[in-house]
């Protein structure tokens, strides 16, 4: 396989040169339904000399089309199946009507192949969010099916050219560039961290150069698309400056307070970026920096676009004093507390568990428990008390809400918290966070690192 070092010493071998984020135009079917077709497709991740990899993914390209639109503007998209096993769209961090959460098996059925789905919902918040698939997502997403949904402002906040989409990935590719395609599902991954890549890309290319005009300011939002991976960057090292946490605005553009940030997967954060030189935007999780994006300040010609602040979105704030406390206790794993494990309504025991996959768990349920981990009044305050018995990491995410999270292991945060739809607990960590419970239906509470979904992390909870 391919070394994060020998990607390090022939990156430059693949970079590609780009003006501005690329969107890919999605033709309006007759009735005002965007078509976004699930697929095979054949791609080069690595460099030109490699093989090509066999990826699934949306209309053809991975990420699959930029979907943009306002604040208060309706979704219409129709997803058409071209895969070989069943499917579904989730549209990640959207607090969005229930039914088209786009969750198999819990909100929807998966959509069989050659048949098609129609999802269609209000966008209510402006922010940065991502469809992916959610359907055997462990699979489906490692293989490129995930996209960038864009909500601007009623009166977008920054010009169009000054507003950059970086969706990013890491791919494990084989010593011929191709896509490891078997050593998808390996339990190895699923006990451990998850599924880990040997290459990055960004918008689909290795190391892009991105081109900003000097003197202008810049809104980049990253998604991380990753299986499992936690990237690490410091926007400090350019100068800039956080404008939002998984699509919900900050107060004011804030400096990062530490450093490296994490950006685990699922997780977006936009930046403020005001160009004078050029930059490089690093993942510093490795020996030593990692280059995923080049940027290069060159001088331009008009008028100065203008930017405007962003205004927070009317998410209820929990009343902390009123509410109930739900706790999640997380077991298993390699090297993990066991407990004893319920799955599917048998006790699992010896051989149990490679068969069925399931290694971890929540109070003791692997996967989908029939009964909900907690059912809520609508309005009602949950704070969900997470306990990380494992000895991984774990993005948390909770589907159809956002949350403030309120403490870590013992140490309260203070109010201006910002909101959240994915949090990283560590191991050994307990984590609170709060949320109103306003959205009615049933919701998924999982891990992020899709591996550890697939093997048990999985749950869910009901508003009334």
């Amino acid at each position: 396989m391919l070394t994060r070092r020998k990607a390090l010493q022939i990156a430059s071998a693949g970079a590609a040169t780009l003006s501005m984020t690329p969107i890919l135009t999605i033709a309006k079917a007759a009735d005002g339904f965007l078509e976004i077709t699930a697929g095979p497709s054949r791609k080069k991740l690595y460099r030109e000399d490699a093989a090509v990899s066999e990826l699934w993914t949306y209309n053809g390209a991975t990420p699959g089309p930029e979907i943009r639109l306002r604040a208060g503007e309706t979704v219409k998209v129709r997803l058409l199946n071209n895969l070989d096993e069943p499917t579904s769209i989730h549209w990640h961090g959207i607090r969005i009507d229930n039914a088209m959460d786009g969750v198999a098996g819990l909100t929807q059925p998966a959509v069989p192949p050659g048949e098609s789905f129609e999802y269609e919902f209000v966008v209510p918040d402006p922010g940065t969010y991502w469809y992916h698939a959610h359907n055997k997502s462990w699979n489906q997403v490692a293989r490129g099916l995930y996209g960038a949904l864009i909500v601007d402002e009623v009166e977008p906040a920054f010009s169009r050219g000054n507003d950059l989409t970086l969706v990013i990935d890491d791919w494990r590719l084989n010593r011929d560039g191709s896509l490891d395609v078997a050593s998808l599902g390996h339990l190895m991954d699923w006990s451990h961290g998850g599924r880990f890549g040997n290459w990055l890309t960004v918008n689909g290319e290795s190391r892009p150069e991105i081109r900003l005009v000097r003197g202008q300011s810049y809104r980049l939002r990253l998604i991380n698309a990753a299986n499992a991976r936690i990237f690490e960057i410091d926007p400090g090292r350019f100068g800039a400056k956080i404008l939002a946490y998984d699509g919900e605005p900050l107060e004011k553009p804030t400096a990062p307070i530490y450093a490296p940030m994490l950006l685990g997967p699922a997780q977006r954060m936009d930046l403020l970026v005001v160009t004078e030189n050029d930059f490089v935007l690093e993942e510093l999780s490795g020996d030593s920096p990692y280059p995923v994006a080049q940027f290069r300040a060159v001088d331009g010609d008009g008028p100065v676009p203008s930017s405007k602040s962003l205004m927070p979105n009317a998410i209820p704030e929990p009343d902390l004093n009123n509410a109930r406390i739900v706790r999640v206790d997380m077991t298993g794993g390699a090297m993990g507390r066991m407990v004893e494990t319920v799955y599917q309504g048998q006790v699992l025991a010896g051989e149990d568990y490679p068969r069925t996959g399931q290694l971890w768990a929540f109070n003791g349920v692997a996967n989908l428990a029939e009964a909900p981990l907690f059912a809520a009044e609508r309005g009602e305050t949950i704070i969900l008390e997470v306990v990380n018995n494992t000895a991984f990491m774990h993005a948390m995410h909770v589907h159809g809400h956002h949350f403030r999270v309120i403490e870590r292991s013992g140490a309260t945060i203070d109010d201006g918290d910002p909101w959240r739809d994915t949090f990283l607990v560590g191991p050994d960590q307990t984590t609170k966070i709060a949320f109103v419970a306003d959205n009615p239906g049933k919701w998924l509470f999982h891990c992020h690192m899709l591996e550890h979904a697939a093997a048990g992390m999985n749950t869910w909870f009901k508003v009334a």
